[in-house]
């Protein structure tokens, strides 16, 4: 006997499963862009959908925007400890949140010499020639002796020929800015 061959049904999908679908691939597109709120936002939107393994897995995604989205309070206990957060920072190449928090520290310490000499480093490193030199010469007004730190810091390499650095860090002893004599002790 012949099978017979029946059309098969169109089968239509469940409107909400087609939404959460899209919410939850618009979710991974944020989650890859570290776009965590955005995804967060998309991914709960699929939850509302009937298929379990789709909220299973946008469930797990939630998780892992929320852990994202958690930004430990940094606390510091003292100036020194923060600028030395923000080195660390600028050593591993974060230039931005070193910025963040070496201005931060400049608001909140607006005399501090070695807060000055971070942020002409970290000019020099990303580039920016004028506000290095020009932090550079605030930071050795406030503070002499970092003229000599700066002549060994590799930090500063990018400015080892521009001529008005050379100045800064070798003034012309006429100038007035002689260079910081050793105190001797006083016999008296």
């Amino acid at each position: 006997m012949p099978l017979k061959v029946t059309p098969k049904k169109q089968v239509t999908e469940d409107p909400r499963h087609i939404q959460a679908v899209q919410n939850y691939e618009s979710g991974l597109r944020a989650l890859q862009e570290h776009k965590f709120e955005k995804a967060k936002g998309h991914l709960q939107k699929a939850l509302s959908g009937p298929n379990k393994s789709l909220v299973d897995r946008a469930q797990v995604h939630i998780l892992t925007c929320d852990k994202h989205m958690e930004t430990p309070a940094l606390q510091f206990k003292t100036a020194e400890e923060h600028y030395d957060y923000a080195v660390s920072l600028i050593n591993a190449g974060d230039y931005v949140t070193a910025r963040e928090q070496l201005d931060k520290l400049l608001r909140q310490n607006p005399k501090a010499e070695y807060v000055l000499y971070g942020l002409a480093a970290l000019h020099c490193l990303t580039g920016h020639v004028e506000e290095s030199l020009t932090t550079l010469d605030e930071a050795i007004h406030a503070k002499p002796s970092l003229r000599f730190q700066a002549r060994n810091d590799t930090d500063f390499q990018n400015l080892a020929e521009d001529p008005r650095f050379t100045e800064l860090l070798y003034p012309d002893p006429g100038s007035g800015e002689a260079e910081p004599q050793e105190e001797e002790a006083s016999a008296y």
